[in-house]
Protein backbone atom coordinates (compact mmCIF):
# COMPACT_ATOMS: atom_id res chain seq x y z
CA UNK A 1 0.00 0.00 0.00
CA UNK A 2 1.14 3.41 -0.45
CA UNK A 3 2.25 5.73 2.42
CA UNK A 4 -0.10 8.27 4.10
CA UNK A 5 -0.62 11.69 3.18
CA UNK A 6 -1.99 14.81 4.61
CA UNK A 7 -5.43 14.39 4.22
CA UNK A 8 -5.75 17.88 3.55
CA UNK A 9 -4.22 17.78 0.28
CA UNK A 10 -6.54 18.57 -2.51
CA UNK A 11 -4.53 17.91 -5.78
CA UNK A 12 -5.36 15.54 -8.18
CA UNK A 13 -3.43 12.25 -9.05
CA UNK A 14 -4.75 10.90 -11.90
CA UNK A 15 -3.26 7.82 -11.32
CA UNK A 16 -5.43 7.28 -7.61
CA UNK A 17 -8.47 8.96 -8.77
CA UNK A 18 -8.78 5.90 -11.34
CA UNK A 19 -7.69 3.39 -8.60
CA UNK A 20 -10.61 4.81 -6.40
CA UNK A 21 -13.28 4.46 -9.17
CA UNK A 22 -12.19 1.26 -10.00
CA UNK A 23 -13.62 -0.34 -6.76
CA UNK A 24 -16.69 0.78 -8.21
CA UNK A 25 -16.01 -1.54 -11.47
CA UNK A 26 -14.82 -4.23 -9.08
CA UNK A 27 -17.77 -4.04 -6.85
CA UNK A 28 -20.68 -3.70 -9.21
CA UNK A 29 -21.07 -7.32 -10.86
CA UNK A 30 -22.40 -8.39 -7.48
CA UNK A 31 -25.52 -5.52 -7.47
CA UNK A 32 -26.01 -6.05 -11.47
CA UNK A 33 -25.38 -10.07 -11.73
CA UNK A 34 -26.56 -11.29 -8.46
CA UNK A 35 -28.97 -8.84 -6.69
CA UNK A 36 -30.73 -7.69 -9.64
CA UNK A 37 -30.36 -9.60 -13.22
CA UNK A 38 -29.20 -13.35 -13.04
CA UNK A 39 -28.96 -14.75 -9.76
CA UNK A 40 -31.86 -13.04 -8.26
CA UNK A 41 -34.26 -14.21 -11.03
CA UNK A 42 -32.91 -17.99 -10.76
CA UNK A 43 -33.49 -18.21 -6.90
CA UNK A 44 -37.04 -17.01 -7.55
CA UNK A 45 -37.75 -19.55 -10.15
CA UNK A 46 -35.57 -22.48 -9.49
CA UNK A 47 -34.61 -22.84 -5.97
CA UNK A 48 -37.96 -21.18 -3.90
CA UNK A 49 -40.95 -22.92 -4.44
CA UNK A 50 -43.11 -20.09 -6.19
CA UNK A 51 -41.65 -16.65 -6.97
CA UNK A 52 -43.90 -15.37 -4.95
CA UNK A 53 -42.00 -16.88 -2.17
CA UNK A 54 -39.05 -16.22 -3.44
CA UNK A 55 -39.38 -12.63 -3.39
CA UNK A 56 -40.55 -12.62 0.04
CA UNK A 57 -37.05 -14.40 1.25
CA UNK A 58 -35.47 -12.28 -1.07
CA UNK A 59 -36.79 -9.29 0.56
CA UNK A 60 -35.78 -10.65 4.32
CA UNK A 61 -32.58 -11.09 3.44
CA UNK A 62 -31.94 -7.20 2.40
CA UNK A 63 -33.86 -6.27 5.39
CA UNK A 64 -31.59 -8.42 7.55
CA UNK A 65 -28.54 -6.83 5.62
CA UNK A 66 -30.05 -3.06 5.98
CA UNK A 67 -30.32 -3.40 9.69
CA UNK A 68 -27.26 -4.49 9.95
CA UNK A 69 -25.51 -1.38 7.99
CA UNK A 70 -27.76 0.31 9.63
CA UNK A 71 -26.27 -0.39 13.19
CA UNK A 72 -22.60 -0.84 12.29
CA UNK A 73 -22.11 1.80 9.55
CA UNK A 74 -22.27 5.19 11.31
CA UNK A 75 -20.16 3.28 14.44
CA UNK A 76 -17.59 2.56 12.24
CA UNK A 77 -16.97 5.35 10.32
CA UNK A 78 -16.88 7.28 13.12
CA UNK A 79 -14.13 4.63 14.43
CA UNK A 80 -12.19 5.45 11.20
CA UNK A 81 -12.35 9.02 11.30
CA UNK A 82 -10.94 8.76 14.51
CA UNK A 83 -8.09 6.40 13.59
CA UNK A 84 -7.46 8.52 9.94
CA UNK A 85 -7.20 5.28 8.11
CA UNK A 86 -9.63 3.37 5.67
CA UNK A 87 -8.03 1.08 3.33
CA UNK A 88 -7.55 -1.42 5.95
CA UNK A 89 -11.36 -1.38 6.88
CA UNK A 90 -12.19 -1.98 2.93
CA UNK A 91 -9.99 -4.90 3.06
CA UNK A 92 -11.30 -6.67 6.67
CA UNK A 93 -14.82 -6.39 4.71
CA UNK A 94 -13.06 -7.59 1.24
CA UNK A 95 -12.46 -10.79 2.77
CA UNK A 96 -15.74 -12.15 4.04
CA UNK A 97 -17.54 -10.55 0.83
CA UNK A 98 -15.53 -12.63 -2.03
CA UNK A 99 -15.96 -15.79 0.07
CA UNK A 100 -20.12 -14.82 0.17
CA UNK A 101 -19.64 -14.42 -3.96
CA UNK A 102 -17.97 -17.47 -4.42
CA UNK A 103 -20.63 -19.43 -2.06
CA UNK A 104 -23.80 -18.74 -4.74
CA UNK A 105 -22.28 -21.53 -6.44
CA UNK A 106 -23.37 -23.98 -4.22
CA UNK A 107 -26.59 -22.98 -4.23
CA UNK A 108 -28.06 -25.78 -6.57
CA UNK A 109 -31.41 -26.73 -6.89
CA UNK A 110 -30.97 -30.58 -5.46
CA UNK A 111 -29.34 -29.08 -2.57
CA UNK A 112 -31.54 -28.78 0.81
CA UNK A 113 -29.22 -25.97 2.09
CA UNK A 114 -29.07 -24.31 -1.21
CA UNK A 115 -31.90 -21.52 -0.53
CA UNK A 116 -30.05 -20.97 3.13
CA UNK A 117 -26.67 -20.74 1.98
CA UNK A 118 -28.18 -18.09 -1.12
CA UNK A 119 -29.86 -16.04 1.78
CA UNK A 120 -26.78 -15.81 4.15
CA UNK A 121 -24.51 -15.00 1.21
CA UNK A 122 -26.68 -12.69 -0.21
CA UNK A 123 -27.18 -10.97 3.45
CA UNK A 124 -23.91 -10.90 4.75
CA UNK A 125 -22.45 -10.23 1.27
CA UNK A 126 -24.39 -7.51 0.79
CA UNK A 127 -23.58 -5.92 4.15
CA UNK A 128 -20.16 -6.37 3.46
CA UNK A 129 -19.72 -4.66 0.21
CA UNK A 130 -22.04 -2.06 1.62
CA UNK A 131 -20.14 -1.13 4.78
CA UNK A 132 -16.81 -1.21 2.21
CA UNK A 133 -18.27 1.13 -0.09
CA UNK A 134 -18.99 3.31 2.78
CA UNK A 135 -14.82 3.84 3.67
CA UNK A 136 -14.60 4.22 0.15
CA UNK A 137 -16.49 6.96 -0.59
CA UNK A 138 -15.25 9.30 2.43
CA UNK A 139 -11.64 9.43 0.17
CA UNK A 140 -13.06 11.40 -2.14
CA UNK A 141 -12.54 14.57 -0.26
CA UNK A 142 -8.92 13.86 -0.70
CA UNK A 143 -8.70 13.16 -4.32
CA UNK A 144 -9.80 16.40 -6.24
CA UNK A 145 -10.57 19.84 -5.38
CA UNK A 146 -14.41 20.00 -3.70
CA UNK A 147 -15.39 21.85 -7.39
CA UNK A 148 -14.84 18.79 -9.11
CA UNK A 149 -16.88 16.26 -6.44
CA UNK A 150 -19.27 15.67 -8.78
CA UNK A 151 -17.66 14.84 -11.42
CA UNK A 152 -15.96 12.60 -9.14
CA UNK A 153 -18.83 10.74 -7.98
CA UNK A 154 -20.63 10.81 -11.26
CA UNK A 155 -17.01 9.23 -12.86
CA UNK A 156 -17.16 6.35 -10.17
CA UNK A 157 -20.84 5.63 -11.02
CA UNK A 158 -20.10 5.42 -14.38
CA UNK A 159 -17.33 2.98 -14.01
CA UNK A 160 -19.26 0.76 -11.96
CA UNK A 161 -22.58 0.97 -15.30
CA UNK A 162 -19.71 0.70 -17.64
CA UNK A 163 -18.07 -2.92 -15.48
CA UNK A 164 -22.12 -3.89 -14.71
CA UNK A 165 -23.00 -3.93 -18.88
CA UNK A 166 -19.59 -5.82 -19.25
CA UNK A 167 -20.09 -8.55 -16.88
CA UNK A 168 -23.28 -8.70 -17.65
CA UNK A 169 -22.83 -9.52 -21.56
CA UNK A 170 -20.05 -12.31 -20.00
CA UNK A 171 -22.28 -13.63 -18.05
CA UNK A 172 -25.54 -13.85 -20.82
CA UNK A 173 -23.27 -14.09 -23.76
CA UNK A 174 -20.90 -17.18 -22.23
CA UNK A 175 -22.05 -18.45 -18.76
CA UNK A 176 -25.98 -18.08 -18.29
CA UNK A 177 -28.21 -20.27 -21.31
CA UNK A 178 -32.27 -20.86 -21.84
CA UNK A 179 -33.34 -24.21 -20.91
CA UNK A 180 -34.62 -24.82 -23.86
CA UNK A 181 -32.12 -24.51 -25.66
CA UNK A 182 -28.78 -25.09 -24.12
CA UNK A 183 -27.49 -21.63 -25.58
CA UNK A 184 -26.54 -18.59 -24.48
CA UNK A 185 -27.58 -15.12 -25.54
CA UNK A 186 -25.14 -15.19 -28.17
CA UNK A 187 -25.78 -18.68 -29.27
CA UNK A 188 -23.25 -20.54 -28.28
CA UNK A 189 -22.77 -23.54 -25.37
CA UNK A 190 -21.84 -22.14 -22.00
CA UNK A 191 -18.02 -21.88 -21.56
CA UNK A 192 -16.54 -24.77 -18.76
CA UNK A 193 -19.69 -26.96 -19.91
CA UNK A 194 -21.68 -25.19 -17.25
CA UNK A 195 -25.18 -26.94 -17.32
CA UNK A 196 -28.55 -24.78 -17.70
CA UNK A 197 -30.38 -27.52 -16.79
CA UNK A 198 -29.10 -26.88 -13.14
CA UNK A 199 -28.59 -23.15 -13.67
CA UNK A 200 -24.62 -23.53 -13.70
CA UNK A 201 -24.60 -20.58 -15.56
CA UNK A 202 -26.63 -18.48 -13.59
CA UNK A 203 -24.74 -19.30 -10.05
CA UNK A 204 -21.18 -19.26 -11.77
CA UNK A 205 -22.03 -15.40 -11.79
CA UNK A 206 -21.29 -15.76 -8.04
CA UNK A 207 -17.78 -16.76 -8.42
CA UNK A 208 -17.12 -14.93 -11.38
CA UNK A 209 -18.29 -11.53 -9.32
CA UNK A 210 -15.20 -13.10 -6.70
CA UNK A 211 -12.54 -13.49 -9.33
CA UNK A 212 -13.93 -9.69 -10.74
CA UNK A 213 -13.81 -8.02 -7.75
CA UNK A 214 -10.06 -9.74 -6.48
CA UNK A 215 -8.37 -8.42 -9.83
CA UNK A 216 -9.84 -4.54 -9.78
CA UNK A 217 -10.06 -3.59 -6.21
CA UNK A 218 -6.15 -3.87 -5.89
CA UNK A 219 -5.30 -0.85 -7.19
CA UNK A 220 -7.20 0.96 -4.43
CA UNK A 221 -4.54 -0.81 -2.22
CA UNK A 222 -1.92 0.04 -4.19
CA UNK A 223 -2.55 3.39 -5.52
CA UNK A 224 -4.87 5.52 -3.51
CA UNK A 225 -3.41 7.35 -0.53
CA UNK A 226 -5.12 6.60 3.10
CA UNK A 227 -5.03 9.35 5.75
CA UNK A 228 -2.64 9.24 8.02
CA UNK A 229 -2.62 7.26 11.66
CA UNK A 230 -4.43 9.52 14.13
CA UNK A 231 -4.96 7.27 16.73
CA UNK A 232 -4.70 3.51 18.59
CA UNK A 233 -7.78 1.54 18.12
CA UNK A 234 -9.04 1.31 21.67
CA UNK A 235 -9.18 5.34 21.87
CA UNK A 236 -10.42 5.65 18.82
CA UNK A 237 -13.36 3.28 19.38
CA UNK A 238 -14.25 5.44 22.46
CA UNK A 239 -13.69 8.96 20.69
CA UNK A 240 -15.66 7.35 17.62
CA UNK A 241 -18.71 6.64 19.49
CA UNK A 242 -18.19 10.12 21.43
CA UNK A 243 -18.19 11.87 17.93
CA UNK A 244 -20.96 9.38 16.76
CA UNK A 245 -23.19 10.62 19.35
CA UNK A 246 -22.13 14.15 18.82
CA UNK A 247 -22.55 13.73 14.82
CA UNK A 248 -26.48 12.16 15.52
CA UNK A 249 -26.74 15.19 18.05
CA UNK A 250 -25.14 17.46 15.03
CA UNK A 251 -27.56 16.08 12.28
CA UNK A 252 -30.66 16.68 14.14
CA UNK A 253 -29.60 20.40 15.04
CA UNK A 254 -28.30 21.35 11.69
CA UNK A 255 -31.41 21.13 9.73
CA UNK A 256 -30.49 20.85 6.42
CA UNK A 257 -28.46 17.41 6.54
CA UNK A 258 -31.24 16.13 8.63
CA UNK A 259 -33.61 16.89 5.92
CA UNK A 260 -31.26 15.81 2.99
CA UNK A 261 -30.71 12.41 5.23
CA UNK A 262 -34.56 12.00 5.43
CA UNK A 263 -35.45 12.80 2.31
CA UNK A 264 -32.82 10.04 1.40
CA UNK A 265 -34.13 7.99 3.62
CA UNK A 266 -37.69 7.77 1.92
CA UNK A 267 -36.52 7.89 -1.57
CA UNK A 268 -33.48 5.37 -1.32
CA UNK A 269 -36.20 2.93 0.06
CA UNK A 270 -38.12 3.20 -3.45
CA UNK A 271 -34.90 2.93 -4.79
CA UNK A 272 -33.73 -0.68 -2.81
CA UNK A 273 -37.36 -2.31 -3.64
CA UNK A 274 -37.20 -0.65 -7.36
CA UNK A 275 -33.61 -2.95 -8.13
CA UNK A 276 -35.11 -5.65 -5.75
CA UNK A 277 -38.28 -6.77 -7.57
CA UNK A 278 -37.23 -5.34 -10.78
CA UNK A 279 -36.33 -8.72 -12.33
CA UNK A 280 -39.21 -10.74 -10.63
CA UNK A 281 -41.96 -7.65 -11.77
CA UNK A 282 -40.43 -8.05 -15.37
CA UNK A 283 -40.86 -12.17 -15.23
CA UNK A 284 -44.46 -11.99 -13.71
CA UNK A 285 -45.63 -9.39 -15.62
CA UNK A 286 -43.97 -9.85 -19.36
CA UNK A 287 -43.09 -13.37 -18.90
CA UNK A 288 -39.30 -12.81 -19.70
CA UNK A 289 -36.66 -15.48 -18.58
CA UNK A 290 -33.02 -14.68 -17.58
CA UNK A 291 -31.71 -14.10 -21.10
CA UNK A 292 -34.58 -10.97 -21.80
CA UNK A 293 -34.09 -9.59 -18.22
CA UNK A 294 -30.69 -9.52 -18.48
CA UNK A 295 -30.97 -7.96 -21.94
CA UNK A 296 -33.11 -5.52 -20.60
CA UNK A 297 -30.79 -5.02 -17.89
CA UNK A 298 -27.69 -4.24 -20.22
CA UNK A 299 -30.25 -1.95 -21.99
CA UNK A 300 -31.04 -0.29 -18.46
CA UNK A 301 -26.59 -0.32 -18.11
CA UNK A 302 -25.76 1.75 -21.27
CA UNK A 303 -28.61 4.19 -20.61
CA UNK A 304 -27.86 4.45 -16.78
CA UNK A 305 -23.85 5.36 -18.20
CA UNK A 306 -24.87 8.10 -20.59
CA UNK A 307 -26.94 9.66 -18.03
CA UNK A 308 -24.14 9.61 -15.47
CA UNK A 309 -21.92 11.10 -18.20
CA UNK A 310 -24.46 14.21 -17.75
CA UNK A 311 -25.03 13.97 -14.23
CA UNK A 312 -21.41 14.92 -13.17
CA UNK A 313 -21.32 18.33 -15.08
CA UNK A 314 -24.54 18.78 -14.81
CA UNK A 315 -24.19 18.26 -10.50
CA UNK A 316 -21.14 20.79 -10.93
CA UNK A 317 -22.82 23.37 -12.68
CA UNK A 318 -26.60 23.47 -11.18
CA UNK A 319 -25.52 21.89 -7.76
CA UNK A 320 -26.51 18.03 -6.56
CA UNK A 321 -30.08 18.97 -5.48
CA UNK A 322 -31.77 20.18 -9.06
CA UNK A 323 -30.15 16.93 -10.03
CA UNK A 324 -31.98 14.97 -7.50
CA UNK A 325 -35.27 16.81 -7.88
CA UNK A 326 -35.25 15.98 -11.30
CA UNK A 327 -34.43 12.49 -11.34
CA UNK A 328 -36.95 11.27 -8.98
CA UNK A 329 -39.47 13.56 -10.95
CA UNK A 330 -38.85 11.69 -13.96
CA UNK A 331 -38.55 7.78 -11.63
CA UNK A 332 -42.74 8.77 -11.21
CA UNK A 333 -43.03 9.76 -14.20
CA UNK A 334 -41.84 6.31 -15.87
CA UNK A 335 -42.41 4.56 -12.43
CA UNK A 336 -46.45 5.21 -13.40
CA UNK A 337 -45.75 3.99 -17.06
CA UNK A 338 -44.09 1.19 -16.09
CA UNK A 339 -46.63 -0.45 -13.58
CA UNK A 340 -49.79 0.41 -16.72
CA UNK A 341 -47.76 -2.59 -18.83
CA UNK A 342 -48.69 -6.44 -19.18
CA UNK A 343 -48.16 -8.83 -21.77
CA UNK A 344 -50.93 -7.01 -23.75
CA UNK A 345 -51.56 -3.89 -22.15
CA UNK A 346 -50.03 -0.12 -22.02
CA UNK A 347 -51.22 2.73 -20.24
CA UNK A 348 -53.81 0.50 -18.36
CA UNK A 349 -56.28 0.30 -20.85
CA UNK A 350 -54.85 -0.10 -24.91
CA UNK A 351 -55.08 -3.40 -25.66
CA UNK A 352 -52.33 -4.74 -27.90
CA UNK A 353 -51.67 -7.97 -29.59
CA UNK A 354 -48.78 -10.62 -27.40
CA UNK A 355 -45.36 -10.52 -28.50
CA UNK A 356 -44.20 -13.02 -31.50
CA UNK A 357 -43.43 -16.44 -30.35
CA UNK A 358 -39.58 -16.47 -30.68
CA UNK A 359 -39.46 -12.81 -30.59
CA UNK A 360 -37.07 -10.99 -28.61
CA UNK A 361 -39.10 -7.87 -26.90
CA UNK A 362 -41.54 -8.25 -30.28
CA UNK A 363 -44.79 -6.68 -28.62
CA UNK A 364 -45.74 -3.22 -27.83
CA UNK A 365 -45.75 -3.25 -23.89
CA UNK A 366 -42.20 -5.26 -24.56
CA UNK A 367 -40.69 -1.86 -26.10
CA UNK A 368 -42.92 0.61 -24.30
CA UNK A 369 -41.13 -1.08 -21.16
CA UNK A 370 -37.42 -0.96 -22.36
CA UNK A 371 -38.15 2.54 -23.19
CA UNK A 372 -39.39 3.26 -19.92
CA UNK A 373 -36.86 1.19 -18.17
CA UNK A 374 -34.20 2.81 -19.90
CA UNK A 375 -34.93 6.09 -18.92
CA UNK A 376 -35.26 4.86 -15.26
CA UNK A 377 -31.71 3.72 -15.92
CA UNK A 378 -30.53 7.37 -16.95
CA UNK A 379 -31.33 8.84 -14.13
CA UNK A 380 -30.93 6.34 -11.29
CA UNK A 381 -27.14 7.06 -11.33
CA UNK A 382 -27.14 10.38 -11.84
CA UNK A 383 -29.25 10.78 -8.36
CA UNK A 384 -27.32 8.13 -6.62
CA UNK A 385 -24.06 9.77 -7.42
CA UNK A 386 -25.51 13.07 -6.40
CA UNK A 387 -26.43 11.98 -2.95
CA UNK A 388 -22.82 11.55 -2.48
CA UNK A 389 -21.50 15.14 -3.61
CA UNK A 390 -24.60 16.85 -1.94
CA UNK A 391 -23.40 15.05 1.49
CA UNK A 392 -20.02 16.49 0.75
CA UNK A 393 -21.57 19.96 0.27
CA UNK A 394 -23.35 19.95 3.39
CA UNK A 395 -21.02 18.21 6.01
CA UNK A 396 -18.18 19.38 7.83
CA UNK A 397 -15.25 17.79 6.24
CA UNK A 398 -13.66 16.88 9.53
CA UNK A 399 -16.45 14.45 9.97
CA UNK A 400 -16.66 13.31 6.80
CA UNK A 401 -16.64 9.16 7.24
CA UNK A 402 -19.20 9.48 9.66
CA UNK A 403 -21.58 11.08 7.89
CA UNK A 404 -20.92 8.90 4.96
CA UNK A 405 -21.68 6.31 8.03
CA UNK A 406 -25.16 8.39 8.60
CA UNK A 407 -25.62 8.70 4.93
CA UNK A 408 -26.11 4.45 4.74
CA UNK A 409 -27.97 4.65 7.54
CA UNK A 410 -30.21 6.91 6.09
CA UNK A 411 -30.23 5.01 3.26
CA UNK A 412 -30.55 1.38 4.98
CA UNK A 413 -32.40 1.75 8.54
CA UNK A 414 -35.83 1.45 6.39
CA UNK A 415 -34.85 0.05 3.56
CA UNK A 416 -37.11 -2.70 4.48
CA UNK A 417 -39.92 -0.62 4.56
CA UNK A 418 -40.92 -0.33 1.00
CA UNK A 419 -40.49 -3.99 0.19
CA UNK A 420 -42.52 -4.73 2.88
CA UNK A 421 -45.09 -2.64 1.68
CA UNK A 422 -44.72 -3.85 -2.01
CA UNK A 423 -45.12 -7.27 -0.52
CA UNK A 424 -48.35 -6.63 1.83
CA UNK A 425 -49.62 -4.71 -0.69
CA UNK A 426 -49.00 -7.49 -3.93
CA UNK A 427 -50.46 -9.84 -1.06
CA UNK A 428 -54.05 -8.03 -0.42
CA UNK A 429 -54.40 -7.29 -3.95
CA UNK A 430 -53.36 -10.47 -5.58
CA UNK A 431 -51.35 -7.65 -7.91
CA UNK A 432 -48.33 -7.57 -8.96
CA UNK A 433 -48.58 -3.69 -10.63
CA UNK A 434 -50.62 -2.65 -7.14
CA UNK A 435 -47.97 -3.79 -5.39
CA UNK A 436 -45.38 -2.39 -7.06
CA UNK A 437 -47.20 1.41 -6.76
CA UNK A 438 -46.23 2.25 -3.51
CA UNK A 439 -42.81 2.72 -4.94
CA UNK A 440 -44.19 5.57 -6.43
CA UNK A 441 -45.12 7.24 -2.96
CA UNK A 442 -41.73 6.49 -1.37
CA UNK A 443 -40.09 8.55 -3.88
CA UNK A 444 -43.03 11.47 -3.95
CA UNK A 445 -42.67 11.79 -0.62
CA UNK A 446 -38.57 12.00 -0.60
CA UNK A 447 -38.99 14.67 -3.34
CA UNK A 448 -41.25 16.74 -0.96
CA UNK A 449 -38.73 16.89 1.85
CA UNK A 450 -36.08 17.26 -0.65
CA UNK A 451 -37.57 20.27 -1.76
CA UNK A 452 -36.95 21.72 1.10
CA UNK A 453 -33.15 21.17 1.66
CA UNK A 454 -30.49 24.54 0.83
CA UNK A 455 -27.71 23.81 -1.05
CA UNK A 456 -24.53 25.15 -0.68
CA UNK A 457 -22.76 25.89 -3.67
CA UNK A 458 -18.52 24.06 -3.73
CA UNK A 459 -16.48 26.52 -2.73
Amino acid sequence: MTDAVDVSSRTTDPRAVLSWALFDWAAQPFFTLVTTFVFAPYFASNLAATPAEGQSLWGFATAAAGLGIAITAPILGSIADATGRRKHWILAFTVPFVICCWAFWFAAPGNPDGILIALVAFAVGTFCIEVATVFNNAMMPTLVPPAKVGRLSSFGWAMGYISGLLTLVIALGFLAARPDTGKTLLGLVPLFGLDPATGEGDRAVGPFSTLWYLVFVLPLFLFVPDAPQQARFGAAIRSGLRSLRESLAQARANRNIFLFLLANMVFKDGLVALFAFGGIYAAGQLGWGSIEIGTFGIILTITGTLGLLLGGPMDDRFGAKPVILFALIVLMICGLGMISIDKTTVFFVIKTAAAPEGVLFGSLPEKMFIVLGGIIGAVSGPLQASCRSLLIRLAPQESITQYFGLLALSGKVTSFLAPLAVGVVTAMTASQPAGMSVILLFFGVGLILLMRVRERGAE
